[in-house]
């Protein structure tokens, strides 16, 4: 791994990080537990030393995962985790769904419930997993501080917050890390986002930064999409919009090519070089895409201007989410 470490809240990790959603949750059936037991460790044997899970994922699944494979390494790496959209009973049956709840006694369970689940005394990196917007960001915020005071967290985080969201839950307590999607297609955190994290010392973490796999040399193809791949829900891998985005995929892994590196690692270079305080956490169920994103060359300026020009923020078809994903989050639109 080529990058120099940078600053996370009280840490130094690499700004290529690990985001493990993918091994348990997300896009379809997951990979057999024997698989990411292997992704986990490659990653960490390749000097990875920044693990990102969260409570939803798998509805815990992963923070199992994670916490039974990485633990007894528990000293090698930074570990994130989020609470405050887990799984929860729901209705007569009592089935787990997603909820959003961001009131201080669920945050306490949420971090006590993945504490356990990963094994670990302290979970070094917590986030605010979505902002509850019936409950004021002060409170959360506040509740999480106190888990940091009782020694069950040492940083607190958040994700898919505007610049003013982030600004409010900061005078609460300093934010260590902003955690949201960022790429070439989904640039809204350069509206002001990025600017106040530099501006208040919190790192950026960007999530899904080639694309959700459509920047990549082997793009998915929608139409194969599995039934419970979140991705059939979001517009820019609609019928309507893929042909076009496609075509800008075809025109960015030109670009690669005569830059000689993949379209993926043009993505995560071009993701890290926008400042001193981003960070990228790809997520993969593939070893050899592991091993890929964590080649990332530094890239010349004129290559990462030319992805930039390419990639304008409207260029890409479509919103990044759905109208009732969107509604959930709290970052600017175009």
């Amino acid at each position: 791994m080529p990058h120099a470490p940078r600053p996370i809240g009280p840490f130094h990790v690499r700004p290529l990080g690990l985001g493990c959603m993918n091994l348990s949750h997300a896009y379809g059936v997951p990979p057999p537990p024997e698989q990411g037991e292997r992704v986990l460790l490659e990653a960490l044997d390749a000097g990875v030393d920044f693990f990102d899970t969260a409570a939803l994922y798998g509805f815990g699944a992963n923070e199992h995962l994670v916490g039974r494979v990485l633990g007894p390494h528990r000293q090698r790496f930074v570990l994130a985790s989020k609470g405050g959209m887990t799984g929860q009973p729901v209705g007569p049956g009592g089935a787990l769904q997603r909820v959003i709840d961001g009131r201080p006694a669920s945050i306490r369970r949420d971090c006590e419930d993945s504490l356990k689940r990963l094994g670990t005394e302290v979970i070094d990196l917590y986030y605010l997993h979505r902002w509850d917007k019936a409950v004021p960001i002060e409170d959360s915020v506040g509740a999480m501080a106190d888990l940091l005071r009782a020694g069950k967290v040492r940083a607190l985080g958040l994700s898919e917050v505007s610049a003013a969201t982030l600004r409010r839950a900061h005078r609460e307590h300093p934010i260590a890390a902003l955690q949201t999607e960022y790429s070439p297609w989904t640039r809204n955190p350069e509206i002001a986002v990025l600017e106040a994290c530099r501006e208040l010392g919190t790192a950026f973490v960007a999530f899904s930064p080639v694309g959700r796999g459509a920047l990549t040399d082997a793009p998915p193809d929608p139409a194969a999409f599995d039934a419970k791949d979140i991705r059939r829900s979001m517009p820019r891998f609609a019928p309507e919009h893929w042909p076009a985005n496609h075509a800008l995929q075809q025109r960015l892994a030109a670009l690669a090519r005569e830059a000689g590196c993949t379209l993926a690692q043009l993505s995560l270079a071009w993701v890290l070089s926008r400042g001193a305080h981003l960070f990228a956490i790809p997520g993969t169920t593939s070893v050899a895409h592991l091993r890929e994103n964590l080649a990332t060359p530094d890239l010349p300026a004129a290559v990462l201007d030319t992805v930039s020009a390419l990639m304008a923020p409207q260029a890409p078809a479509g919103n990044r989410y759905g109208a009732q994903a969107q509604g959930e989050v709290d970052t600017e639109a175009y």
